[in-house]
């Protein structure tokens, strides 16, 4: 078991809407009718399939950015399943999972003294972090937002994923250049107990998960806590390949 942990940041959401979901569109729009019965239309921050977390008819929380520059008003932020409610927002894991490092509240990841975030490569692509230390191998961390959970297991990704696949690729090459090379899912709410590739969605991605791992790649699978006010890192969950 884990030790007791301090208290780990906490990202805090904006004043949020209730509304219910009409539909989710063009990936980046949904469309949301307020309690007020007025009918809005949110940016959805999530470029994935969104795959069971995105039924028209469950309650949403949307975000009011009055900003003059911005073309939607919304943000989709949350949305209620029956069993959690799941953030929709892929800009959140990066932030919340740095922040969780900067605070030593992920044990594999602590005593490194500077994190950068979006580190180019060779490659032309990035990653999402880069830990550095005097005397310590730099460690290259990518994270990847898990929203798919069924029976208890949270899977990724819930679409096929050329990207990801070319990240995993990335982390082993750097693992075989010496340096330590870890993928961390984050899954985005609270009734998942395990953690395993979605092999049906994306038979090559779980493939070449395995191939990384078994090659020295390390995993990490967090959840989170989350509330209508705040997120923060939950729990380490186990991974099975």
């Amino acid at each position: 078991m884990e030790k007791k942990r301090s208290p780990l940041p906490r990202l805090n959401w904006p004043p949020l809407i209730k509304g219910r979901l009409v539909k989710r569109y063009k990936r980046f729009l949904a469309d949301v009718v307020l309690e007020n019965g007025q009918s809005v239309t949110a940016h959805c921050p999530n470029s994935g399939r969104m795959t069971g977390c995105c039924q028209p008819g469950r309650p949403v929380y949307i975000s009011d950015h009055k900003a003059p520059h911005r073309k939607l008003r919304y943000t989709w932020q949350l949305i209620e399943m029956p069993s959690s409610l799941v953030g929709v927002n892929t800009q959140i894991p990066n932030r919340l999972v740095a922040e969780a490092i900067k605070a030593s509240g992920v044990p594999g990841l602590k005593g490194y003294q500077e994190l950068k975030r979006e580190i180019p490569v060779n490659d032309g692509s990035r990653l999402d972090i880069m830990l550095t230390a005097p005397g310590r191998r730099t460690c290259f961390v990518e994270i990847k937002n898990c929203s798919l959970v069924e029976n208890g297991i949270a899977l990724f990704p819930d679409a096929p994923t050329a990207r990801g696949r070319k990240h995993l690729q990335k982390l082993e090459q750097l693992h075989f250049e010496g340096h330590r090379a870890v993928i961390f899912f984050l899954v985005q709410r609270m009734d998942a107990t395990r953690f395993g590739p979605a092999d049906r969605i994306d038979p090559l991605y779980g493939q070449l998960l395995r191939n990384a791992v078994a090659a020295g790649v390390e995993i990490l699978a967090y959840d989170v806590r989350i509330t209508l006010e705040n997120i923060s890192l939950g729990k380490r969950i186990e991974c099975n390949l």
